[in-house]
C-alpha cells in the first residue's frame, strides 16, 4: 500500500546532514534567515555611521576615521563569516536555525558596546559580542567536519584558527585602554582573521555559490546605503523645522542625487561571471570592507553637510563638503577597482569612475560642493547608460570564454 503524504506547507527538518550546497544550483537565492540576519545588521552600521558623523561635526577628523575602520572592520568581518560559510553549508534545520541566531544575539551585544568603542576605544562590550557571535560560528564549522569529511581538514581549520584569533581578542579587548602600542596589537589580529580563510581554504576550497555571493554583497551594499539615507533624513527632519535656505537645499538635492547614482553605479551590471575562481573572489569579497565602509561614511557626511547649511556644525565649509566628496571618492575607486577594471575592455568606459573621482575632490573646496558632487555622479550614471546602450553587445553574464566558474568545476586556488 503507497503511503500518501499530507498536502501542507513544507515542515521546517530537525536535522539534516551538512552538506556542501550545490554551486551549479541555477537557482540559489537568499533565504529569510540570511535577510533576518542582514536586518539585524542595520543597528550596527547606524551605531558606528552616528558616531562618525558626531566626530566630524566636532572636527575630530583622524580620530573618528580611525575609530570609525576599527570598529566597522569588526561588523563587517562578521557578517563576512556568516556569509561565505551560508553560501556553501546552509542546511536551514532547526541547528542551522539556532546557531544563527546565536550569532544575531552576539551582534546585538556587539552593536550595543558600539558608542563605548568608537568614543573611548573601550572594546570590553563589543568583544564580548564578537566572541558570542565567532561561538555560533565555531559551532557551524565543527558540524561541517562532522558531517562532510571531504572538506573536514578545512572544516576543522576554521575553527581551529576562529578559536586561536578570539581567544587573542578577547585577551586584547579586556585590557585597561588599548592605545599606543595595543593597537598595532588591534592591527595584527585583523591580519590574522583576515588570513584564516586563506589559510583553511589551501586544505580544499568551499563550494561558494557565485550568484549567491553577488546577491548577498548586493544585500548588504543596500544596508549601508540604507544608513546613508537615514543618517540625511535624521539631520534633514531636524533642520526642516528651522526653515528651509537655500545652502540646506542644495543639500538634499546634492544628497538624494549622490545616493540614487552610488546605486546606480554599483547595480550598473551583474558580477557573478566575474568570480571564476577563490583567488578572484578573495580580492574581489575583502575590496568590498572599503566599499561598505565609505558607502556608510557618506551618509554620515551627508548629516555632517546639513548640519553645517544650518550652522549646527564647528568645521568649516571645506570640511563639511569633505565630510562627503572623500568617502564618495573612495566609493568610486574601489568600485572601478574591483568591479570595472578587471572585466570592461573599453578603457575610455573604464576610466571615467577614476577621473569622476578626482572631478569630486576638485569640487570640494568650490561652491556648492555637494550639489556639485550630486551632479557630477548623475552625469556618470547617464554617460554609463549611453555607452552601454551603443555598445555593439551586451556583455554576457557568465564567465569569459575559457574560464570556469563554480559551478563548473572550479578549481579551488587560494589568493596565496
Amino acid at each position: 500500500m503507497t503511503r500518501t503524504t499530507p498536502s501542507g506547507p513544507p515542515r521546517t527538518p530537525w536535522v539534516r546532514r551538512m552538506r556542501e550546497r550545490d554551486p551549479a544550483a541555477p537557482h540559489r537565492p537568499a533565504t529569510p534567515l540570511e535577510l533576518f540576519f542582514d536586518l539585524c545588521f542595520v543597528v550596527a552600521v547606524a551605531q558606528v555611521s552616528t558616531e562618525l558623523h558626531h566626530a566630524f561635526a566636532e572636527g575630530h577628523f583622524a580620530e573618528g576615521t580611525g575609530h570609525y575602520l576599527l570598529v566597522f572592520f569588526a561588523i563587517w568581518w562578521a557578517w563576512m563569516g556568516f556569509t561565505w560559510f551560508a553560501s556553501a553549508y546552509d542546511t536551514d534545520d532547526v541547528p542551522y536555525r539556532v546557531a544563527t541566531f546565536v550569532q544575531i544575539t552576539g551582534l546585538l551585544v556587539f552593536a550595543a558596546g558600539v558608542p563605548r568603542a568608537f568614543t573611548e576605544l573601550d572594546f570590553r562590550v563589543t568583544g564580548t559580542g564578537y566572541a558570542i557571535m565567532r561561538l555560533g560560528l565555531v559551532s557551524q564549522w565543527l558540524r561541517a567536519a562532522h558531517a562532510h569529511p571531504e572538506r573536514r581538514r578545512t572544516s576543522l581549520r576554521y575553527a581551529v584558527a576562529l578559536v586561536a584569533v578570539q581567544t587573542g581578542w578577547l585577551l586584547f579587548v579586556f585590557q585597561a585602554r588599548p592605545t599606543g602600542g595595543l593597537l598595532a596589537v588591534f592591527v595584527l589580529l585583523g591580519l590574522a582573521d583576515l588570513a584564516t580563510p586563506v589559510w583553511a581554504e589551501r586544505a580544499g576550497g568551499t563550494a561558494w555559490h557565485p550568484r549567491h555571493i553577488t546577491e548577498r554583497y548586493g544585500l548588504f551594499t543596500i544596508i549601508v546605503l540604507g544608513e546613508s539615507v537615514l543618517a540625511a533624513t535624521v539631520a534633514v527632519e531636524g533642520a526642516v523645522r528651522e526653515g528651509l535656505t537655500t545652502d540646506l537645499l542644495t543639500v538634499i538635492a546634492g544628497g538624494l542625487l549622490t545616493v540614487f547614482a552610488l546605486w546606480w553605479v554599483y547595480f550598473a551590471k551583474p558580477y557573478a561571471g566575474y568570480l571564476v575562481s577563490n583567488r578572484v573572489a578573495f580580492v574581489w569579497g575583502y575590496g568590498h570592507l572599503l566599499l561598505f565602509a565609505s558607502v556608510a561614511a557618506v551618509g554620515a557626511g551627508l548629516a555632517v553637510a546639513t548640519a553645517h547649511a544650518t550652522h549646527h556644525a564647528d568645521i568649516g565649509a571645506t570640511q563639511a563638503a569633505a565630510t562627503v566628496t572623500v568617502p564618495v571618492a573612495v566609493f568610486l575607486l574601489v568600485t572601478w577597482f574591483l568591479l570595472v577594471r578587471p572585466r570592461h575592455g573599453g578603457v575610455a568606459y573604464g576610466a571615467l569612475l577614476p577621473v569622476t573621482a578626482g572631478l569630486v575632490l576638485l569640487a570640494t573646496p568650490g561652491p556648492r560642493p555637494v550639489l556639485v558632487c550630486g551632479l557630477l555622479l548623475a552625469a556618470l550614471v547617464a554617460v554609463g547608460v549611453a555607452a552601454a546602450h551603443c555598445a555593439p553587445g551586451a556583455e554576457p553574464d557568465g564567465p569569459p570564454e575559457g574560464e570556469q566558474g563554480p559551478g563548473t568545476g572550479q578549481s579551488s586556488e587560494s589568493s596565496a
